[in-house]
C-alpha cells in the first residue's frame, strides 16, 4: 500500500503543466477527538492519493487542519468523502478567491502532537468550548462598536500586507507568541469589552477564542472561515469591505489580494511591494518582501551574501546547509538585520 509522495515536486509539476485541468485550492479544519491519528492519516493518504489531491494536512488526537488542491472535475467525489467521515460531513470548506494549478505540488498528511502549535499545557482547558461565530455582516458592525477590541491573530509577516481596519495587529513570529501577549494588554477589559479575533481561515481564532474563554474573557467573538470566507460574503452580499490589503496564504500563491490596496514596502528598497518571496540562497530560504527591480538586481536573494552563495557549485552549497545549526538558520519568516525596510 502507497503511503508517502512517488514523485518529486519538479516531476509533479510537468504532470500539472501537462494535464493542463483546472484544480481548486481549498482548506478546512475541524476540531474532533481522534483516537488513532496514524491510521485515519494513512487512510486519508490512500484516498486522496487515489483522487490526485495535493497539499499540507495535519492531524492531531484533537483534529484536523488540511491546505488542499483538489482537481475541478473530482471535487464531488471529494466531498462525497468529506461528508462519510462522521465528524467531517458538511464541514465548512474556504475555497480560495485566486486558485493556482500549482498551489501544492505534494501531498503531504502528517500526524501532529497538534494541529494548531499553541505551546499550551493545560488539561482543564477544552478547545471545543468556542467563543460566538459572526459573519461579514455581523462581523463589521462588531468592530463599529466602540466597546470592541479587534485583533489580528496572525504572525507579523501575514498582518504586515494586509489587516482590518483598526484592528491590533500583534508584531509576533509565532501564534504561541500571540496569546499571553493579548491576553496581558486586556486583563483588564475581560468583562468590559468584546474581543473579536480574526484570522486567514478560522483555525487559529477557533482555539484562541475558547482559551480566552478559559482566560475568563466574557464576550468573545471570531471571524467565521477567517479572511477568506469574509472576502467571499462581502463581494456576494454586497457589504463594505474593511479589510485592507492582501491575504497572506500558506500555499505557493503566497498571498490573495482583497483589495487593490498596497500597504506594504519592499524590505530591499522601500518602494511600495506586497509581494513575498523567498530567498533563492536555500541555506537560507528567508522569506521577505521583494520588488521586482530588487529582485532583478538581488538574483531573488535577501542579501549579497546570499547572492554570492547562489553562485557556488550546488555540491558546495549543499555542504553549507548542512548540520544542525545551519539548518535551524532556514525558513525565517522576515527578520532579518539585512532588510533595511523591514518594519
Amino acid at each position: 500500500m502507497q503511503l508517502y509522495n512517488t514523485l518529486s515536486a519538479k516531476e509533479r509539476e510537468a504532470l500539472l503543466e501537462a494535464a493542463g485541468e483546472d484544480r481548486l485550492t481549498l482548506s478546512f479544519y475541524q476540531y474532533a477527538k481522534i483516537g488513532n491519528p496514524e491510521l485515519f492519516r494513512n487512510h486519508l493518504f490512500v484516498a486522496w492519493n487515489e483522487m490526485e489531491v495535493l497539499g499540507r494536512i495535519y492531524v492531531a488526537h484533537e483534529g484536523i487542519n488540511a491546505q488542499l488542491s483538489v482537481p475541478a472535475k473530482k471535487f464531488g467525489v471529494f466531498k462525497a468523502f468529506l461528508d462519510g467521515v462522521y465528524f467531517l460531513e458538511n464541514v465548512r470548506l474556504n475555497i480560495a478567491i485566486e486558485h493556482d494549478l500549482k498551489s501544492f505540488l505534494k501531498l503531504k498528511v502528517k500526524v501532529r502532537n497538534k494541529i494548531v502549535a499553541d505551546g499550551l499545557n493545560d488539561e482543564t482547558f477544552d478547545v471545543r468550548n468556542k467563543g460566538i461565530h459572526v459573519d461579514a455582516e455581523t462581523f463589521n458592525n462588531l468592530i463599529e462598536d466602540p466597546d470592541t477590541v479587534l485583533v489580528d491573530m496572525r504572525n507579523h509577516y501575514e498582518s504586515e500586507i494586509g489587516h482590518f481596519k483598526g484592528a491590533i495587529t500583534p508584531d509576533v513570529d509565532t501564534f504561541r507568541d500571540s496569546l499571553d501577549i493579548i491576553e496581558a494588554d486586556l486583563k483588564d477589559h475581560k468583562a468590559d469589552k468584546k474581543l473579536v479575533m480574526y484570522c486567514t481561515g478560522g483555525i487559529r481564532c477557533e482555539k484562541a477564542s475558547a482559551y480566552y474563554k478559559h482566560k475568563g474573557f466574557q464576550q468573545v467573538y471570531q471571524l467565521e472561515g477567517g479572511i477568506i470566507e469574509y472576502a467571499r460574503q462581502v463581494t456576494s452580499k454586497g457589504l463594505e469591505n474593511k479589510f485592507i490589503g492582501k491575504n497572506f496564504v500558506f500555499d505557493h500563491r503566497r498571498g490573495e489580494r482583497i483589495t487593490d490596496a498596497v500597504i506594504a514596502s519592499c524590505h530591499q528598497c522601500g518602494a511600495p511591494c506586497d509581494t513575498h518571496v523567498n530567498c533563492a540562497n536555500e541555506a537560507c530560504h528567508l522569506l521577505f518582501i521583494q520588488c521586482e527591480a530588487c529582485a532583478a538586481k538581488m538574483e531573488s536573494c535577501c542579501s549579497s551574501d546570499c547572492q554570492e552563495i547562489i553562485q557556488l557549485p550546488y555540491e558546495e552549497q549543499k555542504k553549507l546547509r548542512q548540520g544542525i545549526p545551519n539548518s535551524n538558520k532556514i525558513f525565517k519568516k522576515g527578520r532579518s538585520e539585512k532588510l533595511k525596510f523591514k518594519k
